[in-house]
């Protein structure tokens, strides 16, 4: 049951994210065409060859980026997962101690009431 939950959430996700890289791309192209919109005196195989070279532009840097980001997301991850590790380890450790003190205590109180 846990497994099909997992494939339905990477399913989603890949799917979120072709959903949001097509944008991008989209959004290329009408930054592309607006371009090129500005420049009346391009002839049609120009105006193309810009639109595909400012498209190719803009997707790489974007790619870049988001390449970027997710690098940057892994390394924090990283340091996430030792902090909760580290903060974990020493709630345990004071609980334990707790404890401790507490059993000894009553074991003196235990002792010295008899």
């Amino acid at each position: 049951m846990d497994d099909d939950k997992d494939s339905t959430a990477r399913g989603l996700a890949q799917m979120e994210g072709y959903l949001l890289w097509n944008a991008e791309v989209e959004e290329a192209r009408r930054r592309a065409a607006r371009f090129t919109g500005e420049l009346p005196w391009l002839t049609t195989a120009q105006r193309e060859d810009v639109e595909r070279v400012y498209t190719a532009e803009r997707v790489a840097a974007s790619r870049a980026m988001l390449s970027r980001i997710s690098a940057r997301a892994m390394e924090l991850r990283g340091e996430y997962n030792d902090r909760y590790r580290a903060l974990r380890a020493r709630c345990v450790a004071t609980a334990v101690v707790t404890a401790c003190a507490v059993s000894c205590t009553c074991a003196a109180l235990t002792l010295l009431t008899r």
